[in-house]
């Protein structure tokens, strides 16, 4: 089949971009042909950069280009803010271009709201409607879309967020000079949800437990919003008693260096409230990493599944769990066992690309004539 994606690519930042990349790194296996519609700035064989979401007549850009494709299907990875004002309302302008060309159109959904503000709720009823296969990530997902956005169960399909079956990086620690350091890490751009804060509060009584404890926020501001949040964030680090162990990561964190801080790390932090899939958890699960989350319910459904750490519901459940994965050398060793297991049985790209391919061959027409598809990449 010939698949066109609209999504960011690196090396823009986003995680979405992210997620498209490791995909097709997957779907790159198989005999399809592979194109990709983006923003300008991403790079690549078969990408080509497009549209900025600050241009007027979107869709009419994405559009253009992906019938220049011709392809068998295109598949969307929507997230509001990728395709322009008002929510991204433009995505819908893009999806009926796409069908007045008899094209199939599947999107997969980052953020599924289950109490949505009116605008995206609108939105994501709208292509809930109109589009010809949903992807989310979540079983709680699939409920929400079914029963709060009115979805047609036969169009979503459940295939988890992707990990890389990647090998360990030994010397990481010291590339960062964290040696003789158990390190408890945060990732992710600085916002209210995400509650970095509250591990900076709770991280002194974390040291009185483990004395060689040592606590990295690896993160930035995405563009200029939260610079609020940031700086109260950095002043509860400057007053925090335990200030002496921890340390803020700042920059670009291209893949390698990304990679080399969380595989550096012992454990890793969710205390998010807000959210679902997180495309870092999965780099944690990648590197064997064991993870202390929210009791948010994407999050417990993962740590369940996967038995690669703990959720906590409480200050105290925070500390506690925390505690026992950086003390208890037995427990520790167990969890980072099942997030490689997890990985390799469950969500390494090879399997989600097997499944998304499964989603595409719904779609590909099934022709009297005598045909084969013939692509030599």
């Amino acid at each position: 089949m010939r698949i066109a994606y609209v999504s960011t690519f690196p090396p823009i930042e986003c995680g979405i971009g992210t997620y498209t990349q490791f995909l097709l790194d997957a779907m790159r296996k198989t005999p399809n042909e592979l194109h990709v519609v983006s923003q300008f700035g991403a790079e690549g064989m078969h990408v080509y950069p497009t549209y900025s979401p600050t241009d007027e007549g979107i869709a009419k850009k994405i559009f253009d280009m992906a019938v220049k494709i011709t392809p068998d299907v295109v598949h969307i990875q929507h997230e509001y803010g990728l395709f322009g004002e008002l929510d991204g309302i433009a995505v819908l302008e893009l999806v009926y271009r796409l069908k007045s060309t008899a094209t199939p159109v599947i999107a997969t959904f980052h953020t599924v709201n289950k109490i949505p503000e009116f605008r995206r709720g609108m939105i994501l009823k709208t292509l809930c409607r109109e589009l010809d296969g949903i992807i989310v990530h979540e079983t709680e997902h699939v409920d929400i879309l079914r029963d709060v956005y009115e979805a047609d169960a036969n169009k979503i399909h459940l295939i988890p967020h992707g990990a890389r079956d990647i090998a360990p990086i030994p010397d990481a620690k010291a590339k960062l000079n964290l040696i003789g350091k158990k390190v408890l890490l945060l990732v992710g751009y600085f916002r209210p949800t995400k509650c970095f804060d509250k591990i900076v509060e709770l991280f002194p009584r974390i040291v009185e437990q483990v004395p060689d404890a040592w606590l990295v926020i690896s993160g930035k501001m995405r563009t200029l919003e939260f610079g609020t949040y940031r700086n109260t964030l950095f002043e509860k680090i400057n007053n925090s008693p335990a200030k002496d162990r921890i340390e803020v990561f700042r920059g670009q964190f291209p893949q390698e260096t990304f990679d080399t801080i969380i595989a550096a790390s012992d454990i890793m932090c969710f205390p998010y409230i807000a959210g679902a899939q997180s495309g870092v958890m999965a780099h944690a699960f990648a590197f064997g990493k064991p993870v202390v989350t929210s009791d948010l319910p994407a999050f417990k459904s993962i740590v369940e599944k996967s038995k690669a750490g703990f959720t906590a519901d409480s200050d105290d459940e925070y500390v506690d769990k925390i505690v026992k994965l950086l003390t208890d050398k037995p427990t520790y060793d167990i969890c980072s066992q099942k997030a490689y297991k997890y990985v390799k049985g469950s969500i390494s790209w090879d399997i989600v690309a097997e499944k998304t391919l499964d989603v595409y061959a719904r779609f590909d027409q099934k022709l009297e004539c005598a045909t084969r598809y013939v692509y030599v990449g």
